[in-house]
């Protein structure tokens, strides 16, 4: 059964699907190499790209693997992988539309699986994140990528602040902290955590979503009224372009 809110995230991601396809900030990355390593060093039999969105962890997967299920709510998300895998001659994605919460597969049959830039969407992590653990095969890698929260109190609240005016199917960003916490009591193992920061380019951020202009507007002025510690956490430039932290959880 369907929640309110993975029918706000359909409703969110459906009409962008394209442009998570071809974002930059998607489609590029030192985490995103490491994971296409991890798997050229592990050769996967049956990988899983969980909350694909644009499909990129299955695209790195992909030549390492068996097969590669991409699974994610939006079914337009789905169908532009599926053509962005055709465009690349891609022969070994699947698609399949599911929550986290409640994945449609058989306890430990994935013997891979990764998480890119989607757990801060999930209605319920810890739900989710066993659901990940059950669906592995023991001591299977696990690798689970975000944008992680610094921790202290003001910053914390600017950056949900902005990223709920930005996408309203926003839950949260937890913080390393709070991740580490989550996956254990989930049953991982959690092993290197690496961590990055990464630019938000203003325009291109809030044009994926379709970000209404009272609340782009609404972002700007909180960015403006910010106090400077905060400001300089997140490098705020003139036009609105901001760093935030990210983080890659390898874990098993």
């Amino acid at each position: 059964m369907s929640s309110h809110h993975d029918d706000r995230v359909r409703e969110q991601f459906g009409p962008t699907a394209r442009s998570y396809v071809t974002s930059a900030v998607h489609a590029t990355g030192d985490d995103l190499a490491r994971i296409a390593a991890r798997a050229a060093a592990l050769r996967p039999r049956r990988a899983l790209d969980l909350g694909c969105g644009g499909g990129h962890v299955a695209y790195a997967i992909a030549p390492h693997a068996g097969a590669v299920t991409a699974c994610d709510l939006s079914s337009d998300m789905l169908a532009a992988v599926e053509a962005e895998a055709a465009r690349r001659q891609i022969g070994n994605i699947e698609t399949i539309v599911a929550s986290a919460e409640a994945l449609p597969f058989p306890d430990g049959g994935f013997d891979f699986l990764a998480c890119r830039f989607s757990v801060h969407h999930w209605r319920d992590t810890e739900a989710g994140l066993r659901e990940a653990r059950r669906v592995l095969a023991r001591g299977a890698p696990a690798l689970f990528i975000d944008i992680v929260s610094p921790g202290e109190a003001a910053r914390d609240t600017h950056l949900q602040s902005v990223e709920l005016l930005r996408d309203t199917s926003h839950v949260r960003d937890y913080s390393q902290a709070e991740w580490t916490a989550m996956l254990a009591r989930a049953g991982f193992s959690v092993g290197a955590v690496v961590t990055a920061r990464l630019r938000m380019d203003f325009a291109d951020w809030t044009a994926r979503m379709r970000t209404p202009s009272v609340q782009v507007e609404a972002i700007r002025a909180l960015q403006a009224a910010t106090s400077d510690t905060v400001a300089r956490h997140y490098a705020i430039e003139a036009d609105g372009s901001f760093t935030i932290d990210m983080a890659l959880f390898e874990a098993a």
